[in-house]
């Protein structure tokens, strides 16, 4: 069977306290895994519902479309509603992001250390957003093993720009997939926790709804799949400002 969307196949780790390479190793072959089979197909799109919730249980919904092709190849539009229609989004390789604005009629490169800002008013920012293997970014550590989970600490690697000091993911260990992640600042406190559900399409098991909460805020998002395709044969030509500032 095949799998997507941060999709893990490990082997099963004795509990550890421990930091020793052999355990810092296994560590890396279990990320480097995960980003192999999160980008097995060749390309996909798809067609999401997200609905935002304040702390007074206030809710607002939008629409948006997403395609991406390869490990770090990423559009994403919103359609509906009309407001917000045409706002879009395009992670490019090496840490190239650009948002367009339909109402400013011109894009705007996304810069490093504006990573952290909001992307459209929701809870992603826009590192949430990009299209880019975690192996790519973090060095990993196994912390602990559990019956059910495998826990693991990720840490950007030297010379990476992240707003996050740690990132700790939570996987299953029966569907070997990420359940939830905890987000925590670069000084150490929990700022955001996201937690995934799946589902099988075309022989890939894809996340179906995946909610993130701002615990500083007390606001959420919530993206859920209406309907996703794979391997569609996208070209690179489809990932340009050009496409990016399309309506």
């Amino acid at each position: 069977m095949k799998k997507n969307f941060k999709i893990l196949a490990f082997l099963a780790l004795l509990p550890v306290t421990c930091t020793t390479g052999a355990f810092a190793q296994d560590a890396g072959e279990i990320l480097r895994t995960a980003d192999e089979i999160t980008y097995a197909p060749k390309d996909q799109e798809a067609t999401t519902i997200i609905t935002l919730t304040d702390k007074n249980g206030n809710k607002s919904v939008r629409k948006a479309e997403m395609k991406q092709k390869g490990k770090n190849l990423r559009l994403t539009r919103f359609t509906e509603p009309a407001s917000q229609a045409g706002i879009s989004f395009l992670s490019l390789p090496d840490d190239v992001m650009y948002i367009y604005l339909p109402a400013f009629g011109r894009e705007r490169r996304i810069a490093s250390h504006v990573k952290n800002q909001s992307f459209a008013g929701t809870d992603f920012s826009y590192e949430d957003m990009e299209a880019v293997p975690y192996s790519d970014k973090f060095d990993p550590l196994l912390l602990e093993t559990t019956a059910d989970r495998f826990i693991l600490e990720l840490t950007p690697k030297p010379g990476i720009r992240s707003d996050y000091g740690k990132l700790v993911m939570q996987i299953d260990r029966n569907l070997s997939l990420p359940v939830g992640i905890e987000f925590y600042n670069r000084g150490n406190q929990l700022a955001k926790r996201m937690d995934i559900e799946y589902e099988e399409v075309q022989g890939y098991l894809t996340q179906k709804r995946i909610t993130m909460n701002d615990l500083n805020r007390n606001h959420s998002t919530v993206m859920e799949i209406e309907k996703i395709r794979f391997d569609n044969d996208l070209i690179d030509s489809e990932f340009t400002i050009r496409e990016l500032k399309k309506l």
